[in-house]
């Protein structure tokens, strides 16, 4: 392609609207252009990016037996409301694009396809002699984020790459868990990035396990935890470990105490003179439920720990059969306003007791009359501990569970796992922390899906059992901005090889002058029937300005046709190290050739 036809235009200064690093390049650099809020054109550079990251996707898929389809975008609401999840995303979530037709029927825009490619199986795979079955497609998907930013990484139109695979047995499942594993792995890999694999919670999707591969950067929004040794990486949100032992309580007998102004941890301590391990923190949530129900929540947790919200989430949503509904719409921690609207006096917060009365509830059909009441694990063991008075200004020390204070029936892991804790499977190694951006999810989903929509095979005893699924998802044009954010420096962007508009882009210093010209459009054309993807900017500007691009653009290798042709050489520079060499002339298709074979 020659840049004086392209539809390329380079910006000198960062676009307002940008905020991380990538998303001033792609923008900067002629990649992408914003259409409205988290929606963006994909330019002719940034097709041929998505285009090979596609490819590759593709070829490491189609490579594990997996089949290419394409699903539509548009979905009937009634495949969300048969398998539950209707609320959830038009709601608790508020992600899916909903709308109604002329004939008032509800559709929604795809965010994902696990109800319409487990209405597919419905329909067509009747027998155990047809599984498994995997099918996966590469196609735009829509969510409606309440905070677009980030250009591609958090948009509302999005290209992603989802496969969904179906099973008679959870081994076979694992077996085709371990195959995505393997190729996910290639994938990132052919595509020159940093990652990692970790442990992650499966969210609105489900299923008993999901594992997140994060391109690692400092601007990626997922903190991840890991261990030096290798063994152990999972999203803060999944995370677990071992926290930090207790100090022994230096009170031994009950006592209540005045504290004023100590309606923090950090407060009570001073105050005390004590640690916030010997402390038990009550926080008080308020969850809404799918059924109308209001549910007020009291966790118990070590004062030094902080809890987990999506895995109290999770607890709570184990919870929904007990109030009539599937799922969560809210959780929250109440404030003044909202607790107007149950409590019958004002709570003493800052000084909650594990103990709070059910009292504090008034009478209603929308709110549970009693308080759900929770402990984090590592509050169990403590003892003589501080913990409020149910009274402003007062706390009492000495308290212990089965005397004073009733331990809650549910004990719970929901603390959030810290940097510097011990990990579960070796004490001696201690979690680090690092910044990521999630490009690939893999779950396994078991009957969830099948069973809610009653998608059944014959197996071979002839009983009829729910399909046994997995689901594994690529974030195509996602990947494509985090490849820039990782490889980039002050000059511009520095793409990988595999994933590179174009090879190399010949410069052309002086366009009037016929000698740089005439090499310069051989060696364009030898390299382009070489397979070699040329670029050849033979636009008429300052040699300045089209060296300031191509390091802007990014393409891995740049050839100049200046002052060295007298001696039958060009310029090679490689972008990531700017180092420069001379080549000769007929050396070049060669050159390129062996860079090309190792490179792919």
């Amino acid at each position: 392609m020659r840049l004086s036809q392209m539809l390329s235009v380079t910006l000198r200064e960062d676009p307002a609207e940008a905020e991380i690093k990538s998303h001033k390049l792609l923008l900067r650099a002629g990649y992408i252009r914003r259409i409205g809020s988290g929606v963006y054109a994909y330019l002719p550079l940034m097709w041929r990016v998505l285009q090979k990251v596609s490819q590759i996707v593709r070829e490491e898929m189609n490579i594990t037996g997996a089949q290419e389809c394409l699903l539509p975008q548009i979905q009937p609401a009634e495949l969300w409301q048969e398998s539950g999840r209707w609320e959830t995303y038009t709601k608790a979530e508020g992600i899916m694009f909903s709308l109604v037709d002329r004939q008032q029927r509800e559709l929604g825009l795809g965010p994902t396809h696990e109800e319409v490619i487990t209405a597919i199986a419905k329909d067509m795979i009747k027998s155990y002699r047809q599984l498994p079955t995997h099918l996966y497609q590469i196609q735009t998907k829509f969510r409606d984020e309440i905070r677009p930013r980030f250009g591609l990484m958090r948009g509302r139109e999005f290209i992603m790459k989802d496969g969904y695979s179906f099973h008679s047995s959870v081994e076979s499942l694992k077996k085709t868990y371990q195959d995505m594993d393997k190729a996910y792995r290639n994938i990132f890999s052919r595509c020159g990035l940093s990652f990692r694999a970790v442990d992650a919670d499966s969210g609105a999707i489900g299923g008993s396990g999901s594992q997140e591969f994060m391109v690692l950067a400092e601007a990626g929004e997922d903190d991840i935890v890991y261990t030096d040794d290798g063994k152990y990486a999972a999203n803060v949100e999944k995370a677990v470990s071992l926290p930090a032992d207790g100090i022994l309580s230096p009170f031994n007998s009950y006592q209540k105490k005045a504290t004023p102004n100590t309606e923090t941890i950090a407060k009570v301590t001073k105050f005390l003179g004590c640690s916030a391990t010997n402390i038990v923190k009550n926080i008080l949530y308020q969850a809404v439920y799918d059924s109308g129900k209001t549910v007020l929540i009291l966790v118990n947790i070590r004062g030094d720990q902080d809890i987990n919200e999506v895995k109290l989430n999770n607890e709570l949503v184990k919870l929904a059969p007990n109030y009539q509904a599937k799922t969560i719409l809210s959780l929250t921690v109440p404030d003044q306003n909202a607790q107007q609207k149950w409590a019958t006096n004002p709570l003493p917060l800052g000084y909650i007791s594990p103990n709070l009365s059910d009292d504090y509830i008034a009478k209603s059909d929308q709110v549970e009359g009693n308080f759900l009441r929770m402990a984090d694990k590592t509050v169990i063991d403590l003892e003589n501990f501080v913990t409020g008075a149910d009274e402003s200004d007062y706390h009492v020390t000495g308290g212990n569970w089965g005397k004073e204070f009733t331990l809650p029936n549910l004990i719970v892991d929901i603390r959030k796992a810290q940097v510097g804790d011990r990990a579960i499977h070796n004490p001696h190694q201690t979690l680090q922390t690092a910044r990521g951006i999630e490009v690939g999810h893999i779950f396994q989903l078991g009957t969830k899906y099948s069973e809610a929509m009653n998608a059944t095979y014959t197996a071979e005893d002839g009983t009829e059992k729910p399909f046994v699924m997995g689901c594994y998802g690529i974030g195509v044009s996602r990947l494509a901005q985090s490849a820039v954010e990782q490889c980039h420096d002050k000059d511009g962007i520095m793409w990988p090889m595999a994933i590179a508009p174009y090879h190399v882009i010949i410069v052309v210093p002086n366009i009037t002058d016929q000698e740089q010209m005439k090499i310069a459009e051989k060696l364009y054309q030898e390299l382009n029937q070489a397979g070699i993807e040329a670029l050849l900017d033979d636009r008429d500007e300052r040699a300045g300005v089209k060296f300031k691009d191509a390091d802007l653009i990014g393409i891995p290798y740049r050839i100049v046709t200046g002052r060295s042709l007298k001696e039958g050489k060009v310029e090679l520079v490689t972008r990531k190290t700017k180092e420069s060499q001379e080549i000769m002339i007929e050396k070049v298709v060669e050159i390129f050739s062996d860079i090309l074979k190792n490179n792919t």
